[in-house]
């Protein structure tokens, strides 16, 4: 029996997010909402819930993904309602996503805002927008948005995308 892990991450708009992770290997499920931490962090922030298999894909390259898809060196007006952030479901995957994050401090070259916190509560999105890639990928919004990041996931992370997820767009870029 596989095991199952996982991580809330939070950074941009939770469409984005969501196909982001829904396009890569070992990713099982991605549940789309809203996260909520301890202290002052506790007002809920668009976030995903991403399951995977460890086996497949590491908690490192998950980071490292999140951290190149969203706007992970820049704060901005809007940081209560897309808080940068990692969730964690344990104390060690708290520390080991620390550790990841410091690791990619230097490899930025910016002081990345992106913080590491427990994960305290989650409430999804209403189910008309879940999904929201994969019923609409020819929206102008994913198109502008999400594509950008979906050709990045292509070009510099070819071996843990899923392929199969995104010949509409390798199909595009042949064409283009």
């Amino acid at each position: 029996m596989e095991l199952i892990s996982k991580i809330a991450l939070g950074g941009g708009c939770h469409w984005c997010t969501e196909a982001v992770f829904q396009s890569l290997l070992g990713v099982e499920n991605v549940e789309q909402g809203y996260v909520a931490s301890v202290n002052e962090n506790t007002a809920f922030s668009e976030a995903v819930i991403v399951h995977f298999k460890p086996e497949v894909i590491s908690l490192e390259t998950l980071i490292e993904v999140h951290l190149h898809t969203h706007k992970s060196t820049s704060n901005h007006s809007m940081r209560t309602k897309y808080r940068s952030a990692i969730y964690t479901f344990s104390e060690e995957q708290n520390q080991q996503s620390k550790a990841i994050v410091n690791n990619f401090q230097k490899a930025f070259g910016s002081k990345l805002i992106t913080k590491v916190y427990p994960f305290q509560s989650f409430k999804a999105s209403r189910k008309s927008i879940q999904n929201y890639y994969q019923n609409n990928p020819e929206k102008p919004f994913c198109e502008t948005f999400i594509n950008p990041k979906l050709k990045f996931l292509l070009e510099h992370f070819s071996k843990q995308t899923n392929i199969k997820k995104l010949k509409h767009l390798i199909k595009q870029e042949q064409i283009t």
